[in-house]
Parts: C-alpha cells; structure tokens; sequence
C-alpha cells in the first residue's frame, strides 16, 4: 500500500513540476526558441516517435552505449586488479593514468573521431575512455580492501595467491566494484553522446545536433528526456543485478529492509 501512495506522489510531483513549468513559460510568455513549454515538448516527441525517428538513433546510442561500457569496464578492472597486486605496477603505470584523466575528454573526442572515424567504434572508444576511471579506482580500492588477517591466515593454510584473490579479496571488492559499475554506465551514455556531438552518422546526439541547426528547441528537449529516461533505465537494470550480485552484504540487506519499510520494492 505505502509503496503505490509513493509511486502516485512520485507522479503527482512530477505533473505539478510540468504544470508550474507550463504556466511559468506562459505567463512570462517566454519565446519557445529559448524555453519551449511541455506541451510543445510533448507534441515533438509524439511525431519523432510515430515516424520512428527517435527509436532507429536510439538503438544506434544504446549500441555506443553498451559497447564502451563493456570495453572501459574490462579494460579498468584488468589493470585495476594489476595495480592492487602489484605496488610495482602502481609506482609507474598510476601517475600516467591520472594525467590521461586529467585530459578534458571533450577535447580529446575530436582526435577519437579523425582516428576511427564517423562510425560506431570512434563512439565506443570515447564511451569506454570515459567510463573507464570511475570503476579502475573502484577496483583498486575495493580489492586493498580486504582484511590483511584473513589474507595472512589464508597464507598460512598454503592458499595460492590466486585463491586468495578468487576466495577473499574479490568478493571483498564486489561492493566497491558495482558501484563504480553504476557510474561508468552513465559516464558512457555521456562519453556516447559527447562523439555523435563531434561526428556522427547516426544517433541520439547527432540527431539534437540537426535540431539545434534548426532551431527546434522543443525537438532537443524531447531528445533530452529520451537520453535521460535510457539513463535512468540503464541504471535501473545495474541496481537489479547489484541486488542479485550482493544478496549477502549488509549494506545492501539494509537498502532491502529500509525500501520494505517505506513499502518500495
């Protein structure tokens, strides 16, 4: 019960915003070019989606998407592991990956798309460049983790350092590790878009770029709001397989106890 009275707040709340957003455009009589109101905004994304618009550049995105977050993902935890083993590796592979972060990526989109090209896997790269941080100083953080008594009683039972990884400091780790999962996802929606913003043949950001040359502000806001309802899905399905992934850590059987309390799911 309390969690249908929380979902229909939820929608209230957001009718009320849409509606003081409505009246505010229209009192103030705000030009549409600078501020369209919702109902423009809603008129642009009924007609992007029944012509299919919007849904054959959406698929291209979520392809960009998924693809570099896959590829940073891989990559970040391959040397986020090297690095939490090794103090070696730290010592002369960490300073180069902090000054790469450093680098705006926005800069670095244009030189990703002269390298690859306008096609998909320019778009990828700069997905996976993006997202790839967050979850590298997860990894490391999450896998240093791990109790040193039990990794030294582990050594004393002649466990292999490969068990020790697999057995301790990996699920050690997993909390810190989809966290960074939760963050490298939307970082490589943004790391997508900010590509198809350079050079693009197709997608979501190449399509608000075509709206801007027209000035078809409420085309780009409908686009907004299907980049940030993908965002939101996109970090919806992460949560899911967080809460299967870590069934058994405290923090997570809080989160459950506390939504069941407030009647959530």
């Amino acid at each position: 019960m309390n969690g249908v009275r929380n979902a229909s707040l939820r929608v209230l709340l957001l009718i009320a915003s849409l509606a003081v957003w409505e009246g505010a455009v229209r009192a103030l009589r705000v030009p549409a070019f600078i501020l369209p109101p919702p109902s423009q905004v809603g008129a642009a994304l009924y007609r992007g989606s029944v012509s299919g618009i919007y849904l054959q550049h959406l698929w291209i995105t979520l392809a960009e998407t998924l693809l570099g977050f896959l590829l940073g993902s891989v990559v970040a935890f391959v040397v986020g592991t090297a690095i939490a083993a090794s103090p070696r590796t730290e010592y002369f592979l960490y300073p180069y990956i902090v000054m790469f972060q450093s680098m705006p990526k926005v800069a670095l989109a244009p030189l990703v798309v002269v390298w690859f090209g306008l096609g998909l896997t320019s778009k990828v790269v700069s997905a996976a460049l993006i997202s790839f941080f967050p979850l590298l100083v997860n990894t490391i953080a999450g896998l240093r983790s791990a109790d040193e008594d039990r990794v030294d009683l582990m050594r004393s039972l002649a466990a292999s350092e490969l068990q020790i990884f697999r057995m301790l400091r990996l699920p050690s780790a997993l909390p810190f590790i989809m966290a960074g999962l939760e963050v490298a996802m939307v970082f490589s929606l943004v790391g997508a878009i900010v590509a198809e913003f350079v050079g693009a043949e197709a997608g979501l950001g190449m399509l608000i770029q075509s709206r801007n040359f027209s000035m078809d502000v409420a085309g780009e806001f409908a686009i907004l709001f299907i980049l940030a309802v993908l965002g939101l899905l996109l970090n919806a399905a992460l949560v899911s397989v967080r809460r299967r992934v870590l069934f058994w850590d405290p923090s997570q059987k809080a989160a459950l106890n506390s939504a069941s309390l407030r009647g959530g799911p």
